[in-house]
């Protein structure tokens, strides 16, 4: 095996990596940065375990795909690189191919094409494949193609390692499979992990997971290109009507991060309606979209990309001129992670901070969303140690009380840690013991903590920014860069347009959302004592309805999240929000936005009320308040209410609801009178749809020809 002690191996290597790499970037003088050729060396000759944490743009790619062709021309297997996300895996295949690298990828998005690369593999065609990691806890991948490629890898890359540690600002369960799939590998297979956002916790965790000796390259985090500041302004009105004015006299094209999906989409929205070009991209985008978006801004064909953190890791736009957040990060290393977007081929480039009031309810939220209960966890594993056979997700969502998404990220950190493992047929139980380390997942939390404060210190510092963001990510050379707002002085404007303040008042006030009706009652309500399945009947059905406004939303949100807040005291609805209500009942009768009045009901010829646990002023003065002014007769209210809290999945809420929402005897008199009326039905907060959509089966039962609901609110 060739060592660092043969100078004549090192010459050849280094002669034949420089080659290599000046095919990867298409430039006859292009050099090793510091670190590259070190991390080459490491993995080719030495066959070591190797760590690189580096700056975005510092160049990690090319350390791995030019060590895998090397390797390659001496006899070494394909390399196997594990990467996160699928814009990444693109960039990378086509990376890979400028410099004569066969790569391909395994992944959801190309599943027509994976028995074509199985041949390849077959073939010894491929030099690198990519697999998502993802693809790791698949059983049909794991139990027939695993065994044969880590048979055969010549290098393992773990691409964003950072995803590994428990402690890293995007830690994911199924990360956490490559250190068993580095255990199974052959001594003399080397390893790569990389990643761009490590502070010193996180690179000691790594560490361990690569195994003995590994050689951790850490350079410099300070990004020269990079133009930091921060602008605090009042409200969202404000930060939407500074975008308005200032959008287009930003370097070139680049991204604006919202912290909501809803945030993006409403940005998005006002941004094109006033003439600007540009795209909402977040997790609600198709694949196909989300491709078309990311090709239309690297080829300058947008201004700006409206995104949510699902544009981050692997979007390579090497003059990517700007980075605006409206509301920040809950980190400074996830902020870092999506500004080192902007300026990676580019001398220089504005990154720009607009915080907002609401931003530490954002993180909260996001924090505790992602945390495993030790009581949903110990349910998941009662029920599937009783079942005795696989369950799918499908069925066993239907037996415990939790939505799809934590169900899921819960049972692979089961998984994980071996409590619970997944079959052809679904999940299944493996019989072996596991406690829940509440001393572990309070020490995460309370470093969430320290992140979110780490993100507030950041924002008020005198000192500079850029320093302060390296320093966190424990960069031992981090120094002032002499540039940022607070070195160099301001460098952005702080004028708004009168104009594009009224626009944003108006995108801000605009209102109404439709709210789709349940069309199905979910399956296993009979282990729950509802007895329906299948369809709603037509005759027991609610019509589509409307909401004010989403709690995430930039215009009413804000408004409807401190209304919503459990320490806010119940009250009766204030004027201006009737009468936004009263707005978007309007536009619902005429169908000036949706184009069909009434969603092709009837008139509503009266008005009901939910009954309200918490908010029961608010909810009648609302009903009272809507009825007055549309001239209708108040019924009153249901009786009941539901059982248990918020949260929970689709079978538990309904259950929660069911007979509980009772049609009392005045209620019942009145709509016995009416002709099969048509009732508006007003609610506070629309959550699951199950309580109006229960609601409005008793109001039909009780004789209503339609029900059609009304919320101020919607979570989620």
């Amino acid at each position: 095996m060739a060592t660092h002690s043969e100078p004549s191996v090192m010459s050849g290597t280094r002669e034949q990596a420089l080659t290599v790499l000046r095919g990867l970037v298409g430039k006859p003088g292009a050099d090793f940065h510091d670190g590259q050729f070190e991390a080459i060396e490491a993995l080719v000759d030495a066959k070591r375990r190797a760590l690189v944490v580096q700056r975005t743009g510092w160049g990690k790619s090319a350390v791995y795909f030019v060590s895998s062709l090397l390797l390659r021309r001496r006899g070494a297997g394909p390399t196997l690189i594990v990467s996160p996300l699928l814009a990444l895996m693109r960039d990378q295949v086509a990376a890979a191919a400028r410099a004569g690298v066969r790569a391909v990828a395994i992944n959801s998005a190309n599943q027509l094409e994976w028995d074509s690369v199985r041949e390849q593999l077959a073939a010894d065609e491929v030099d690198v494949l990519l697999v998502s990691p993802e693809r790791l806890t698949n059983p049909a991948f794991r139990e027939q193609q695993l065994p044969e490629l880590v048979r055969r890898t010549g290098l393992l890359v773990v691409d964003e390692a950072h995803c590994i540690s428990d402690w890293g600002h995007d830690f994911r369960p199924d990360y956490r499979r490559i250190a068993d799939l580095i255990r199974q590998l052959p001594e003399e297979v080397p390893v790569l992990a990389t990643t761009a956002t490590a502070n010193s916790r996180v690179v000691h965790d790594i560490e361990e997971q690569l195994g003995s000796d590994v050689l951790t390259i850490r350079g410099s985090l300070g990004r020269e290109s990079l133009r930091l500041g921060v602008l605090n302004m009042a409200d969202s009105r404000e930060r939407l009507a500074w975008l308005l004015t200032h959008l287009e006299a930003l370097p070139g094209s680049g991204i604006i991060y919202a912290l909501t999906v809803s945030a993006a989409e409403d940005t998005a929205r006002m941004l094109a309606e006033a003439g600007h070009h540009v795209l909402a991209y977040t997790g609600r985008t198709d694949p196909a979209d989300r491709e078309n978006a990311e090709q239309l801004l690297k080829d300058n064909q947008v201004k700006a990309l409206v995104a949510t953190s699902a544009l981050g890791m692997g979007f390579d736009k090497p003059d990517l001129g700007f980075v605006i957040h409206l509301g920040a990060p809950s980190s400074p290393v996830a902020y870092y992670q999506q500004v080192g977007r902007a300026g990676r081929g580019a001398s220089n480039a504005d990154v720009l901070l607009l915080p907002g009031r609401e931003d530490r309810e954002i993180w909260q939220y996001f924090a505790t969303a992602s945390m495993p209960s030790e009581e949903k966890a110990a349910a998941v594993l009662q029920t599937l140690a009783e079942a005795g056979v696989a369950l799918s997700t499908v069925a066993l969502e239907a037996r415990v009380d939790l939505r799809r998404t934590p169900l899921e990220l819960l049972l692979k950190v089961l998984a994980v840690d071996g409590a619970v493992e997944r079959v052809g047929g679904g999940w299944r139980s493996t019989g072996q013991a596991w406690t829940y380390d509440a001393e572990r997942y309070k020490r995460i939390a309370q470093a969430r903590v320290d992140e979110q404060d780490s993100m507030v210190i950041y924002q008020d510092t005198s000192g500079c920014r850029m320093e302060y963001i390296t320093s966190v990510l424990d960069d031992e050379s981090a120094a002032a860069c002499g540039r940022c707002d607070n070195c160099a002085g301001r460098w952005f404007p702080v004028d708004i347009a009168q104009e594009a303040t009224e626009t944003a008042s108006q995108t801000l006030r605009r209102a109404g959302l439709a709210l789709e009706p349940r069309a199905q009652w979910p399956s296993g309500m009979d282990r729950l004592g509802v007895p329906v399945k299948g369809k709603i009947k037509p005759d027991e059905a609610i019509t589509e309805g409307r909401v004010l406004a989403r709690l995430t939303d930039l215009g009413w949100g804000g408004a409807l999240r401190e209304l919503f807040a459990a320490s806010a005291s119940d009250r009766e609805i204030d004027p201006a929000m009737l009468q936004a209500c009263v707005e978007v009942l309007r536009e619902w009768a005429t169908g000036d936005r949706w184009n069909q009045p009434w969603s092709g009901a009837e008139r509503p010829a009266a008005v009901v009320s939910m009954p309200s646990r918490s908010k029961p002023r608010l909810v009648e003065s609302l009903a009272r308040g809507l009825a007055g002014i549309g001239r209708m007769p108040y019924l009153g209210a249901l009786h009941g209410g539901p059982t248990g809290g918020r949260g929970g999945n689709s079978a538990y809420r309904l259950a929660g609801v069911w007979d509980r929402l009772v049609v009392g005897a005045g209620l019942q008199a009145s709509l016995s009178e009416a002709n099969s009326p048509c009732l508006l039905l007003v609610d506070d907060l629309a959550d699951s749809r199950w309580s109006v959509t229960v609601a409005g089966r008793a109001l039909r039962r009780a004789g209503a020809g339609s029900v059609l609901p009304f919320a101020l609110g919607q979570a989620g």
